[in-house]
């Protein structure tokens, strides 16, 4: 009998519950609290966090946690290397299901920057209309910039107005298609993008549209993490899970 504890608030970890569910694998998706409304799921959740590694280990041992899958974005590096120690420290497998990371092609036009403090740095110069395109948490760190006119894109109305002297703010959920994206920078007369390297499918478009329209993207680099064992897919997962089965795990 398996218990698995996903820690999600990504498409992958989505579809990931959907395929244990599917399967009759007892599992538990974790939100981190980010999102007003998370997507309905076909398996129990719970949201907010653990109270770092040691309130992760006494989930796990409280829970009979069997396997520990990580299914944050890939920038959620507290989390992350949360979840290494405490599986660690508890004995509990663990895997990161992780979208592999973008990599340029002929056409885009990336300035790559090792974190969000270098991306504010990128942005010294004469005044842009820019597109933060990273989420709403680090939105105030670009207030050191702030002749920029910024198009911010939130999931959920924010609580309190951004702390950007100029900005204009747009509510919507993805994923999103080239052909609206393309119509987004136009409108906004977009001149230059500041994004994560996220990776997968679902906020691509962005960069495709930037590449169409020959814009600049100040592309964020992923943090260093602890060494684990990564899979690109959820049917990876489940072969993972498959395999700890096999040897009794």
């Amino acid at each position: 009998m398996r218990d698995i504890l996903i820690l999600g608030g990504t498409t992958e970890a989505s579809a990931l519950a959907a395929a244990l569910a599917e399967r009759g694998i007892g599992a538990t998706l974790s939100y981190a609290g980010r999102v007003a409304n998370p997507k309905r799921q076909p398996v129990p959740t719970r949201i907010g966090g653990f109270g770092g590694v040691a309130g992760l280990e006494r989930y796990l041992r409280e829970h009979a946690v069997t396997h520990l899958i990580d299914a944050t974005h890939p920038f959620a590096a507290t989390m992350s290397a949360h979840a290494i120690a405490a599986a660690r420290s508890t004995g509990v497998p663990i895997v990161a299901l992780t979208r592999p990371p973008w990599l340029p092609i002929a056409g885009d036009r990336w300035q790559p920057v090792a974190d969000i403090a270098a991306a504010v740095a990128a942005l010294a110069g004469p005044p842009q209309r820019v597109m933060l395109a990273l989420g709403r948490m680090h939105v105030p760190a670009f207030a050191a910039q702030p002749r920029h006119h910024y198009l911010l894109r939130f999931v959920d109305e924010p609580a309190t107005v951004p702390a950007l002297p100029h900005h204009t703010l747009v509510i919507d959920r993805g994923p999103f298609g080239v052909t609206g994206d393309l119509d987004l920078l136009q409108r906004h007369a977009i001149e230059r993008i500041v994004c994560k390297n996220a990776g997968g499918s679902g906020a691509q478009a962005k960069l495709i549209a930037a590449r169409r329209l020959g814009l600049p993207v100040i592309m964020i680099d992923r943090p260093a993490l602890p060494p684990r064992d990564e899979v690109p897919t959820v049917d990876a997962v489940l072969r993972w899970l498959d395999h700890d089965a096999d040897r009794g795990v």
